[in-house]
């Protein structure tokens, strides 16, 4: 597997779209995204899916360099696609399991598509509901540019960055303070790694 850094469902996350580091005011969660709640036990089973994954592949979580912990980068994960699916939904926009489908053959099957999935912090079960995200977000912003080329799909992302601003993601602080504006020199999604210890990037800086 090749070692990469972390890519996020779109380049959104830059800019510091709908995130607030406000607690989740409900107990157990492990961030709250409009109003949809991720429990801490959910999460912990993600990790542990992943990290089991990435055993089983024979990779390891700093071969990937994440910028964060494992813990982190799942959980970011995993709210941005509820994320983009609850703003796609709201316009109307779906993804049929046949879309997935050809998505998954197109990346030359399930297995290989899995592999692929685990350099983007994507448990294996996680993987059709990512992909369906993926595929909505893209359906939204070539309705809002007016074409699939990347052009009208750059033109698209400026009012889908705007309908993500309408879900907000509330994230429990044990598991870091969101970093608004990521960059090459401070490019972790948390400022704060909390108790589950320095992310890659923030350990070099130290």
């Amino acid at each position: 597997m090749k070692s990469t850094r972390v890519r996020v469902i779109l380049a959104v996350a830059a800019a510091g779209v709908a995130l607030t580091a406000c607690s989740p005011t409900q107990a157990g969660a492990a961030a709250i995204v409009g109003g949809e709640r991720i429990s801490s036990n959910q999460l912990d089973g993600n990790v542990r899916e992943f990290e089991a994954a990435l055993a089983k592949a024979n990779v390891s979580a700093s071969q990937l360099q994440f910028p964060g912990s494992v813990p982190q980068v799942v959980l970011f994960q995993l709210a941005s696609a509820k994320q983009y699916t609850q703003v796609a939904e709201s316009r109307g926009i779906t993804a049929t399991e046949a879309e997935i489908d050809q998505v998954i053959a197109a990346a030359g099957g399930q297995a290989k598509y899995e592999q692929q999935m685990l350099q983007q912090a994507i448990a294996p079960s996680q993987s059709r509901d990512f992909t369906r995200a993926k595929l909505m977000m893209t359906k939204l912003m070539a309705k809002y540019g007016g074409g699939t080329d990347q052009a009208a799909l750059q033109r698209g992302q400026q009012q889908a960055i705007k309908d993500l601003q309408t879900v907000r993601i509330s994230w429990n602080p044990r598991y870091g303070q969101i970093n608004a504006q990521p960059s090459q020199e401070q490019p972790s999604l948390f400022l704060d790694s909390g108790r589950f210890g320095a992310s890659p990037a923030t350990a070099a800086s130290q």
